[in-house]
């Protein structure tokens, strides 16, 4: 099994020093699409995946989830997040047995989820639905020093509520100086370069393991999609993810690197409990 870089103590060792670097923004990745971002003594968790619950679940079914990564850190260890997102209902962005935990730690955590999602969310984190933020298009969420600002994902499809509300979304995130986005699952679809280009991205976190029915589960972005979603944009910097979780749902980031490099794409390919630095 692959060990991550930072683990456990080292991990928190690490964030605890970068604190002493306030004027760059902190970013670590904790595996699959899952992200710890900080700046400012201010911390964010984007799609924590933190748990074997999906190994357990799966486990002697004809689609197995089998860890190839070890976790970094146990989630109750994380006792200074201040939001935590879910892009959508999918156990690995909304993981009860990472978010219940990470709720009990941070009492005043605010848990950012698609609006069409709120009431699901709830009944698997067991908590009332007003204790979620709902988020929806075209409506920023401010909260603390990030402000949130939702757009469509498809995965595989563009799918809403019957208010006409987004299940699947991704996010465009302001803090200090720069714009992220984390787009959550999704391939590419009519709109998505348009919406994108609203916004000057500074990075993006993109998945890379494509589409394969073989899998039996929906398709993301590949390696080569990301790159050119990244170029057509004008995308600073692409970190990739969604890779190297399961085993039956993974690819080598190999495709990515060379397109990025052949195209001069600005990129940064992390180990799971690594960090990248910008400013």
């Amino acid at each position: 099994m692959i060990k991550p870089l930072l683990q456990d103590n080292a991990f928190l060792t690490d964030i605890q020093e970068k604190a002493h670097q306030p004027d760059q923004l902190h970013i670590w990745w904790l595996g699959q699409s899952g992200f710890l971002v900080q700046w400012q003594g201010n911390h964010l968790l984007l799609d924590p995946y933190l748990s074997d619950s999906l190994t357990k679940k799966y486990a002697n079914t004809p689609k197995p989830h089998v860890r190839m990564t070890e976790r970094v850190i146990e989630p109750q260890k994380l006792d200074f997040i201040d939001v935590v997102t879910s892009s959508h209902n999918h156990t690995d962005h909304l993981d009860g047995e990472t978010l219940i935990p990470l709720l009990t730690a941070n009492p005043e955590l605010t848990v950012i989820v698609p609006e069409a999602n709120r009431s699901f969310a709830a009944d698997r984190l067991q908590v009332p639905a007003g204790r979620l933020t709902g988020i929806t298009i075209n409506e920023p969420q401010p909260v603390d020093a990030f402000t949130f600002h939702a757009l469509p994902s498809a995965h595989e499809e563009l799918e809403r509520d019957e208010q006409g509300h987004h299940k699947f979304i991704g996010l465009i995130i302001q803090v200090g100086p720069w714009t992220l986005y984390h787009s959550g699952d999704t391939i590419w679809y009519n709109g998505l370069v348009e919406y994108l280009s609203n916004w000057s991205i500074d990075l993006a976190f993109l998945p890379i393991n494509g589409r394969d029915p073989k899998r039996g589960v929906a398709g993301n972005l590949s390696g080569l999609e990301a790159v050119d979603l990244a170029q057509k944009v004008g995308i600073g910097i692409v970190i990739p993810c969604h890779f190297e979780m399961f085993e039956f749902n993974t690819v080598s980031p190999d495709a990515f690197l060379q397109a990025a490099k052949s195209t001069g794409q600005g990129h940064c390919l992390l180990r799971s409990g690594e960090h990248v630095g910008l400013g």
